[in-house]
């Protein structure tokens, strides 16, 4: 940051046009930064926080597609109950959603 204030305030009056192209390319970093940036931060925030208040019994779906029930968590997987009697061990990086969260999207 420091550099580019050392430009700005460098040769006053005998490149504007610089200057300009210098308040632009800050304009554009903002704006990418409020409208791309900053909202992909906050919905991993928000993931990150559902995938570390998962519970035992809570119906899911990973990013596969598959729905399930969770019977077991431990520190980086889980096992998850597709069907009777029928447990599969995915990653925790792997569950996308609640089912009620699914469904109540859908229905929008």
């Amino acid at each position: 940051m420091n550099v580019m204030t050392v430009l700005l305030l460098q040769a006053p009056g005998t490149q504007t046009g610089g200057a300009y192209l210098w308040i632009m390319l800050i304009a554009m970093f903002v704006i990418m930064y409020f409208f791309m940036i900053r909202p992909q931060n906050k919905k991993q925030k928000e993931i990150a926080n559902f995938r570390k208040s998962l519970q035992v019994n809570q119906k899911v779906i990973t990013a596969g597609g598959i729905h399930g029930i969770i019977k077991e968590i431990n520190d980086s997987d889980v096992i998850l109950e597709i069907a009777s009697n029928v447990k599969i061990r995915i990653d925790k990086n792997s569950i996308f959603a609640a089912a009620a969260d699914a469904t109540s999207q859908q229905a929008k």
